[in-house]
């Protein structure tokens, strides 16, 4: 016989009265049926508290962390509060810190400026004294050139240049060295440079000059080679006569035969001269009419006087042409076997070895350092 709780009202709903004796083997079947049921129950109820105590405890717990959720939310939200806030100022201190770095760098840009600007200044007044300093030499040496042309002497280039070094000296820049050395090497050559006769090679023009009169020309050969035969016997004519201070009729004989023997000469001389068998070089010369002999001197004249003038005024290039000119003409149109043309030949040469010897120095190198000073290089 099973046992029922008195106080569970499910299982006192389901009470049935007892069985008969007949009905035994079902009522067991029913009893244990019913305590599988009543073990059941249980079970489920047992699960329906554990139920209810987890869900209340899930509950609980959903709910602490539901506060917690909570404060968090509000920490987080015055933390964003703040942070927003920290940004801004942030931000704000980020614009005055560019403001400010803004009016740093202009005030640096100025700065800067300033800087470059005065520095272009001092360079620009260091150059323009060097500049000031290299053209003033360069005007002094091209004035003691010009004064050495027209004078014939080297002092004025001399004492330019030893003023030059001496400024160059006080001034001790290292760009005006170059500048300084080539007015050495300058000056060395100066003082080494032997100066020009000028009035011995003028005396030597002037020679020449007096001396184209009696130049024979070349067409006139034999009749210069006859005078001088004619000249000769003349003298040999002379010396017997002057010697004998008594004539005799033997000596007027002698005489009268020596004149017969002089013009058969002149005679025989002349006939040979009417034909002439010779090598002709320069035909202008042999073809030159006697009223052109004397334009042919007279110009000889003027190529002597305008190197003599060249001279004078220091210009030795024209000078030396209007030489070389009278040295072809004379090669040209005068006998080369006379003893005068040869003399005249050998001045000739001399005067333009003297030219030569004249010409003044070129300070071309202290010039060329001027120009890469001013240039700046």
């Amino acid at each position: 016989m099973s046992s029922v709780p008195p106080n569970d009202p499910f299982l006192a709903a389901t009470a049935v009265p007892a069985p008969t004796p007949q009905a035994a083997p079902v009522a067991a079947s029913a009893s244990s049926a019913t305590a599988r049921g009543g073990v059941v129950t249980v079970v489920l109820a047992a699960v329906s508290v554990a139920a209810l105590v987890g869900c209340g405890l899930l509950w609980q717990k959903l709910s602490s962390i539901q506060e917690q959720l909570a404060r968090q939310s509000a920490d987080s939200g015055a933390l964003a509060i703040e942070a927003r806030t920290m940004a801004r100022q942030a931000e704000e201190q980020v614009r005055e810190t560019a403001a400010r770095l803004s009016v740093t760098e202009a005030r640096v840009s100025e700065v800067a400026l300033q800087r470059s600007q005065l520095e272009e200044l001092m360079q620009s007044l260091s150059r323009s004294r060097d500049e000031n300093l290299v053209v003033d030499i360069e005007s002094s040496i091209r004035l003691a050139q010009q004064q050495a042309q027209l004078t014939g002497s080297l002092e004025p280039l001399v004492g330019a240049l030893k003023s030059a070094d001496q400024r160059i000296s006080r001034a001790a820049q290292p760009r005006l060295a170059p500048v300084q050395r080539a007015i050495g090497r300058d000056l060395d050559r100066l003082t080494r440079t032997a100066v020009a006769d000028t009035a011995g090679l003028l005396a030597r023009l002037d020679e020449l000059v007096r001396q184209v009169d009696d130049l024979p020309v070349l067409n006139a050969v034999a009749q210069a080679a006859a005078t001088r035969r004619l000249a000769g016997a003349a003298s040999t004519a002379q010396l017997p006569s002057s010697s004998s201070s008594t004539p005799t009729a033997q000596g007027d004989v002698a005489w009268w035969q020596a004149a017969l023997q002089r013009s058969w000469e002149v005679v025989r001389d002349e006939a040979r001269t009417l034909v002439r068998v010779s090598r002709i070089d320069q035909p202008e010369a042999i073809l030159l009419a006697p009223e052109q002999t004397f334009f042919l001197r007279e110009n000889l004249k003027l190529k002597l006087l305008n190197a003599r003038l060249g001279v004078l005024a220091r210009q030795y290039e024209s000078a030396r042409a209007d030489l070389a000119a009278a040295t072809t003409a004379l090669n040209k149109y005068f006998d080369p076997a006379s003893r005068r043309t040869q003399n005249a030949a050998s001045t000739l040469q001399a005067a333009q070895a003297s030219m030569k010897a004249a010409e003044l120095p070129r300070l071309d190198e202290t010039l060329s350092a001027l120009a890469t000073a001013a240039a700046g290089r």
